[in-house]
């Protein structure tokens, strides 16, 4: 079948270039495989670490982009669920071995297959020099089952950081049964904070934000947060010793785990999500063992619990809150991200860059 030309946004090698015009090919869709035109593509803090090869896997050419909102052009023969026109989106992963227990279970993200789950972009969890490119180009090709329907209540450009931003604070809240009469906090108020503050409220939950910055406070509130926590007050991090059921920490590089533990309640549990790699201080296991307290991780979302989140979002008027920018403008996009300055999720508008066909 005669390869799909695409064009995109991508790094060649170098953890120090920039992002710039990269021509390619993608596969014709098979039989059960979806071709999607991009309208939408988020900007995750992951797309950076990966650009730059902070975790060691990146494999280059790196087109990074994995929360694509966009319009089927054409369906394979067996498809059943969409059909050219629809607008879809597709998440952080495009495969997985679709036969182990998590599998099975719905959580793809934690394939125990030989390669793993297969990502949109950088090729499977575990490299062996395959690669696949993601969002930030013109179109992809992707099997019908990674595929997820975009409720019509949602905005097409807005509904993108859903896709990663949404399940990977969604599907944490949803394992340990976060809801009304929880205490909640949520340490960082960018991309996945700003998320996990909408749906810890919309799920009952009382949230508080905790914060280095009392700048934050007044948009932490507009959220829906209920207090507003400083993490350099010493002072009011003791006050709150042993108040929170569930902690979720949406810190993207490393940081010391330590100052969070001791605000869990006995049996209180304290999730990291966002960050791949060691805490900056080992964890006091005192302060874990005294109350009972479990320290855990979890690693986005699996494609049924994508489409759970995205149904949410929609029947309670949830939608992040986003900047479009032009694809040309990455890589001032991602100086300003590494220095915190998106509130709260960059949108690339696809129609910037035009394939070459």
């Amino acid at each position: 079948m005669t390869p799909i030309p695409s064009r995109g946004y991508g790094a060649t090698g170098s953890v120090l270039s920039k992002l710039h015009p990269i021509d390619f090919e993608r596969a014709a869709p098979k039989a059960d495989e979806l071709l999607i035109d991009i309208l939408y593509c988020g900007v995750c803090h992951s797309d950076l670490h990966q650009v730059k090869n902070d975790w060691g896997n990146t494999i280059y050419p790196c087109v990074p982009g994995h929360e694509i909102i966009g319009r089927v052009r054409e369906a394979g023969a067996s498809v059943t669920k969409f059909k050219a026109g629809d607008i879809v989106g597709v998440g952080c992963m495009v495969d997985s071995c679709g036969t182990c227990a998590p599998c099975a279970e719905g959580e793809e993200q934690y394939c125990e297959g030989p390669k793993g789950c297969t990502l949109t972009y950088n090729g499977p969890m575990k490299p062996d020099g395959s690669n696949t490119y993601g969002g930030y180009s013109v179109n992809i090709v992707v099997k019908e089952r990674f595929v997820l329907r975009i409720p019509p209540e949602l905005a097409v450009e807005r509904a993108a950081p859903i896709l990663c931003a949404g399940v990977t604070t969604w599907s944490p809240l949803k394992h340990w049964k976060i809801g009304a009469g929880h205490q909640v906090a949520v340490v960082g108020l960018g991309g996945l904070g700003h998320m996990a503050v909408k749906l810890a409220k919309a799920r009952g939950a009382t949230v508080t934000v905790i914060t280095t910055s009392g700048e934050k406070e007044a948009e932490a509130k507009a959220l829906g947060a209920d207090e507003v926590l400083l993490s350099t007050d010493k002072k009011a991090m003791e006050a709150k010793e042993l108040s929170y059921h569930f902690i979720l920490v949406t810190i993207p590089d490393p940081f010391d785990v330590n100052p969070y533990v001791t605000l869990l309640k006995r049996d209180g549990t304290l999730v990291t999500v966002g960050m791949l790699g060691a805490y900056k201080k080992g964890i006091d296991n005192n302060e874990v063992a005294f109350h009972r307290r479990s320290i855990a991780g979890s690693l986005i979302g699996g494609v049924a619990e994508t489409q759970e989140v995205l149904d949410f979002c929609a029947q309670h008027g949830i939608q992040p809150d986003v900047e479009l920018i032009n694809m040309p403008d990455i890589n001032d996009a991602f100086d300003r991200m590494a220095k915190g300055e998106v509130r709260f999720r960059y949108v690339i508008d696809m129609s910037s860059l035009e394939a070459k066909r």
